[in-house]
């Protein structure tokens, strides 16, 4: 999954980072509320984890704007503030759960799954799709079974496909999804989605092509 971290304390981020990554997260950190706000009008981000005390202003601010413009990510509030009016205020701005400094690092990769299963509405870590199986905690691929090993590129864009099979993974999540901000050439995307369709073959999955839109992973027609 592709998490946005808002948090200005350098030791916090970095523990933050050391903690989700290697649960084959993709990590972004953000110090200053601007440069979030940027990162997140891009879209592509499965959870957000954000800091309230920021250098350029408060993170609530950067949340209510979040949500007036209809962006549904989740949000999990971390701050060193501990009061009742602060949460209350932050989960009515439409925060997803709240954590308060200093915190038990299990205790928030915990949280982060919760989230994420929730937003996806799943009651486990696995995405499935017919005979493919996803574990979102451990990077776990198999088809029909069989585990199945995949670069790093491959294994993000499958994990955005499976995220919205039976939809249409936007091209433009799947890009950020997968190269981050840099500039991207403009058939990077098509040799992995190319590299991806030959391992599902035969396996009754296809991944389908729309232009101007993106792709969508679903079974086979018959």
């Amino acid at each position: 999954m592709r998490l946005l971290v808002v948090e200005d304390d350098p030791l916090i981020a970095r523990s933050l980072d050391n903690a989700l990554a290697p649960l084959g997260n993709i990590v972004e950190v953000f110090t200053h509320c601007a440069e979030a706000s940027a990162a997140l009008c891009q879209g592509g981000f499965d959870l957000v984890l954000l800091d309230l005390g920021l250098p350029d202003g408060n993170g609530l601010t950067l949340l209510e704007a979040l949500r007036e413009r209809g962006d549904m990510t989740p949000v999990l509030i971390l701050t060193a503030r501990d009061g009742v009016e602060d949460r209350v205020r932050g989960l009515d701005l439409g925060a997803d759960d709240y954590l308060a400094k200093p915190f038990s690092l299990a205790e928030l990769e915990a949280r982060v799954r919760a989230l994420l299963r929730r937003s996806q509405q799943r009651s486990d870590n696995l995405l499935r799709l017919g005979p493919l199986c996803f574990d979102s905690v451990s990077g776990r691929v198999t088809l029909d079974e069989a585990v199945l090993e995949l670069p790093r590129r491959e294994l993000l864009l499958l994990e955005g496909l499976l995220s919205q099979a039976g939809d249409i993974a936007p091209r433009e999540m799947l890009e950020s999804r997968l190269f981050g901000f840099g500039e991207v050439g403009s058939n990077a995307l098509e040799v992995y989605v190319s590299r991806l369709r030959k391992r599902l073959q035969g396996s009754g999955l296809c991944i389908r092509t729309f232009r101007g839109l993106g792709y969508r992973l679903e079974e086979a027609r018959t």
